[in-house]
């Protein structure tokens, strides 16, 4: 996260989405490496600590504790956390690929439109009546002597890895925007005179100019894997799996730092997942209008688990999205009180009333044929939502089983079953209970502590995919997952 400010929704989105991806691929066995942190150079820092009356590095320490105390309760499982103003993790590395891509770099005087906002130069044609677009703000004029990376001489092969798919850029409208820009993409400033921005890294050999924003900062995804000092963990985790970015820096990572790791003889990254911003109640969120949503009072009202479930719910992956606590609200009674803890806690009472407790599974009891059975054995759409990124269809997928689970249970009626034919209350009772666990394995990534909550009540350890046969669950119901809110 930029560390202009204090973490808002949208980071904490981002958060969960990355979250979601780890916890998924560890489910699956695969060794994952999962680095977020803070970068926390440039002039936007530095005006930022001025109006608090701070001197940058007082304030960016206190975002960063901010940014981490944001990850733990939002129950974050990210392996590691950078931070760029680190001199003795980051800065070596940054530096490092500076001295390697040093044929690619040049000095020359120039002058230009600075946003801020963006921490880079733009064109006037980017402008809309005279301001950033994006920020609403007027950039500033700036002329004066800067180093300047050769993104000229690998922006073609940056497009062929795109269009190959060799570097996926995910979703496609985002793949498009980008093969859309780099056409016309020009060679970038790569440092800012030390005089005008003492706050960031040295330029290697020429104590006259601090490192441009961008150039320090792409280098955190394998400062943090101790590149600079060829630590195993690099050859391991490089190049990296999926970076997940906001569409507001997809240039920058999806055309900059290709070009930067091109340059530098090293491999780019297999994949830019990018996801879009969020409104509230419909509109930008803003601190004039008084409608920034603090993730930390939304946290403390609702828990975790439920805003964990709505952003990864209502908000498309890959695409904007609306946050309101109505909307939150009517998901909450609607999808996880009579949705899944009714589920839970309707079959916990079926166990412990009808079966005393305990149920043995075996796949004779199992109810065969129907929708339900098809459904247990169908992972396709889900599998392949989470790896197309479509996070919130793979959660869309899990809560269409809780509903035909709660239809399964009115269809079969086991209230009745278990006085008037008991063989067929059991094997409603194994089917259900296997679909509890089929959604709870599924739903781990997602809502890790509720799908806990949920292994405890029917004592099942999620360890396996799959149900071994015999396996023997101890039903406890306990008190509801999720009471309803009045």
């Amino acid at each position: 996260m930029y560390a202009n400010g204090n973490p808002h929704i949208g980071f904490a989105f981002e958060l969960v989405l990355a979250d979601v991806l780890a916890r998924y691929h560890r489910l699956l066995e695969e060794d994952t490496y999962f680095l977020t942190g803070t970068d926390e150079h440039g002039s936007t820092v530095v005006k930022a600590s001025e109006k608090n009356n701070k001197s940058p590095k007082e304030y960016v320490d206190e975002v960063a504790i901010k940014v981490q105390e944001l990850a733990k309760i939002l129950n974050i499982s990210n392996d590691d956390f950078i931070r760029t103003s680190d001199q003795t993790r980051h800065w070596p590395a940054a530096q490092k690929i500076w001295n390697l891509i040093k044929e690619d770099l040049y000095k020359k005087n120039y002058e230009g439109l600075y946003c801020v906002g963006h921490e880079a130069f733009i064109k006037k044609s980017d402008l809309v009546d005279g301001v950033c677009p994006l920020h609403k703000t007027e950039p500033e004029k700036i002329g004066e002597e800067n180093w300047f990376f050769k993104l000229t001489k690998y922006k073609k092969e940056v497009k062929k890895k795109i269009e190959s798919g060799e570097m996926k850029v995910t979703p496609e409208i985002r793949k498009q925007e980008i093969l859309n820009l780099i056409d016309d993409a020009e060679d970038v400033s790569f440092s800012r005179p030390s005089k005008d921005l003492g706050w960031g890294i040295p330029v290697p050999d020429d104590d006259t100019q601090t490192m441009y924003v961008w150039a320090d900062a792409l280098t955190n995804y394998i400062s943090a894997l101790g590149y600079a000092d060829e630590n195993p963990k690099f050859e391991k985790f490089w190049p990296a799996d999926v970076h997940l970015v906001g569409k507001d820096i997809l240039r920058f990572h999806a055309m900059i730092w290709p070009a930067m790791l091109l340059s530098a003889g090293l491999p780019l990254p297999k994949e830019i997942c990018v996801h879009g911003f969020i409104t509230v109640d419909g509109e930008k969120m803003s601190k004039t209008i008084g409608n920034v949503v603090d993730p930390f009072e939304a946290v403390g009202k609702y828990g975790a688990e439920v805003v964990r479930y709505f952003l990864l719910r209502e908000i498309p992956s890959g695409d904007d999205g609306d946050f309101s606590y109505k909307k939150l609200e009517e998901r909450y009674n609607g999808d996880l009180a009579n949705g899944l803890g009714n589920l839970v806690q309707r079959v916990a009472t079926l166990a412990e009333d009808g079966l005393d407790g305990e149920l043995i599974f075996k796949k004779e009891d199992f109810v065969t044929g129907g929708l339900l059975a098809e459904v247990i054995d169908n992972d396709i759409p889900f599998e392949n939502n989470i790896n197309d990124f479509r996070l919130h269809d793979a959660l869309g997928d899990i809560w269409r089983k809780v509903s035909m689970s709660n239809v399964f249970i009115a269809e079969r009626k086991p209230w009745k079953e278990v006085k008037e034919n008991p063989t067929e209350f059991l094997k409603t009772m194994v089917t259900i209970v296997a679909m509890i666990h089929h959604i709870s394995w599924r739903l781990q990534p997602f809502m890790p502590e509720t799908a806990d909550k949920i292994a405890k009540i029917f004592g099942d350890d999620l360890s396996n995919k799959e149900i071994p046969e015999n396996y023997k669950f101890i039903v406890k119901k306990g008190e509801g997952l999720f009471p309803r809110l009045k």
